[in-house]
């Protein structure tokens, strides 16, 4: 009897063993990376410390928006609606790695503010680099986190539990 070769090609090889593989980063989150790290250029050659201070909260805020790509889902309220929360409270429950960047970008939120408001004098030189200083480390940690994330089998749920 001879081989039927169409069966025998469209099944699986037995001695070959699946090699995990980390899954990529969705691409928003990495297009959000991409504009964090600009956000971050641009921070370190604004002259006006205000506009600097700006721009490197923001490239934090996108940093943390990346981190929500992967991991996010905002809870839902007893109405079953999603409350519209800020970045900086949601990052701590789904990357409680995240908790204290967190604390550390919602209290420069204010000054953001004032600064987008025409408020002059809210920011100096200095805090400008602190806050971009404090950025870029948050981001490359934010990198760095994406490239562990584990990857996700077709039949298993977020949890790692076989899905239904």
């Amino acid at each position: 009897m001879a081989t039927d070769w169409r069966l025998v090609m469209t099944g699986l090889p037995t001695d070959v063993h699946p090699v995990p593989r980390r899954a990529p980063a969705p691409p928003a989150a990495l297009d959000l990376l991409t504009q964090a790290e600009r956000g971050l250029d641009e921070a370190a050659v604004l002259p006006d410390p205000g506009e600097a201070f700006v721009a490197a909260h923001l490239a934090a805020l996108r940093a943390a928006a990346a981190v929500l790509a992967v991991r996010g889902r905002p809870e839902l309220t007893p109405r079953g609606r999603r409350r519209i929360r800020s970045v900086w409270e949601v990052l701590p429950e789904v990357a409680p790695e995240f908790a204290e960047w967190s604390v550390l970008f919602a209290g420069t939120a204010d000054r953001r503010a004032r600064i987008e408001a025409g408020i002059r004098g809210v920011a100096t030189r200095a805090d400008a680099d602190e806050l971009r200083r404090a950025a870029g480390f948050f981001l490359r940690l934010v990198e760095e986190m994406l490239l562990r994330q584990p990857v996700l089998r077709a039949d298993h749920d977020a949890g790692g539990r076989a899905a239904k």
